[in-house]
Parts: structure tokens; sequence; C-alpha cells
């Protein structure tokens, strides 16, 4: 066996065993933050442009409040409930995104497409006190497309407390489709702008996962960008 045929099977074997899928990219190393900062719900438009300086320093300014809310835990992102928003330093255009999540009762979570939110992550029993916003059609919505197409997810596809939930995304141009645990809840549905339902979204601009309400964990996190 040649050494370029024994390292590509290595290649493969270390691919699999972490379950990367192929042609994807992992935006979380399983061992630290490298490559997030924090953010709250704050147009994109206001600080993308930023000069370089001025943007460093709202990054370095939001790993305080990162640190305190945000842990990495067993190759898993974990956040308190509390907190900014765990927002990637490299911004997108088109794009796949994978990732599961795992919650508990009463959190409530999203995750943000090029700073815009968002496909809506809830606790979906009628305990958790939030049936009359929407939350007894399911998460993978796009909450903030109330009342216009994407927001009623097409079938609720949530699993049970305590059992990982699994997101494909995908994001071109201003389309989205999302499916959740492998079935399809949003279908081609333009995401709209949160602070200007009328005005167009960045085309470009970071993935953020969004927290509060209670503990939830994150882990393999991948995506491959649309060419």
């Amino acid at each position: 066996m040649n050494l370029k045929f024994s390292l590509l099977i290595f290649i493969l074997s270390f691919s699999i065993s972490n379950g990367q899928p192929s042609g994807f990219r992992s935006l979380f190393n399983g061992q630290d933050l490298t490559g997030w900062w924090g953010l709250g719900t704050e147009n994109p438009s206001s600080w993308i442009n930023l000069s370089a300086q001025e943007l460093t320093k709202k990054r370095k300014d939001s790993l305080a409040d990162i640190k305190k809310h945000w842990r990495v835990e067993n190759a898993e992102l974990v956040n308190d409930g509390h907190g900014l928003y765990l927002t990637t330093v490299e911004n997108f255009e088109d794009f796949e995104l994978l990732l599961e999540y795992n919650t508990v009762a009463s959190a409530d979570s999203g995750i943000y497409l090029r700073g815009y939110p968002q496909v809506q992550i809830w606790d979906t029993t009628e305990a958790g006190g939030k049936w009359k916003f929407g939350a007894k059609h399911g998460s993978g919505g796009l909450w903030n497309n109330r009342p216009k197409e994407g927001w009623t997810p097409l079938v609720h596809a949530d699993k049970p407390f305590g059992q990982w939930n699994h997101f494909r995304i995908i994001m071109v141009g201003e389309k989205v489709t999302v499916w959740l645990n492998k079935q399809l809840v949003v279908d081609k549905a333009d995401l709209l702008n949160y602070w200007k339902k009328s005005g167009p979204i960045l085309k470009k601009g970071p993935i953020q996962l969004q927290t509060h309400g209670g503990e939830i964990r994150w882990r393999n996190i991948f995506l491959k960008e649309v060419l």
C-alpha cells in the first residue's frame, strides 16, 4: 500500500468517525470557541461594514459575556439560557447548514441566517406556555416571517426532550428550505428582513445560535457553501 493511498484511507476514516459529511466543513472544533464571537438581535447592516479595528474591538468586547454563558462539554456547545448568541466570525452567502441541538422544557431558541432571525426552536408542549405564539405547530419555521409564508412549519417534527434534533437548512439568495429530523418543514420561503420587512437582506452574514429561557446544547455543526 503506497503512502498516498494510506493517507487517503486515514483521512476518510477520520471524517467518518467524526461524523463530518463529505463536502462540508465543521464550524465548531469540538474543543473551544475558536471562530465564534457574541451578538444579540442586532441588524447586521449596523456593524458588518465597520472598520477592521472597530470590528475587532466589538468582537473582543463580546467575549466576556460569551465566556460567562457558553462552555464546551463533551464536544458540545452548551449555553445556560442567557447572554449573547454565539456568532460565526466568518460570513456566508449561499450555504447548506447541518447541526444538531438538544434543549429543555420552557427553552426558546433559534438559528439566525446571515444574522437575520430566525429558524425557530422551542418547547412545543402546551405546558411550555407558548402555543398562542405558534409553538404548537413545532420548531423549524421562520418565526419572524409571521404571518407570511414559512412562519408555520409544514409538519410538527420535534423529538421529545432529552433527544437530539437534527436540522438541515439550505439558503440560496433569500430562499430558505428547512428539514427537521428529515421532515420538510419550510419549502423555499423568502426569509424576511426582521428590521424592514419589505427590504432586502444582506447577501452575506454570520450564522448565529440564539438562546434564551433554558439550557440548549449544540453539536455536529457543518456547513457547505453553495456555489
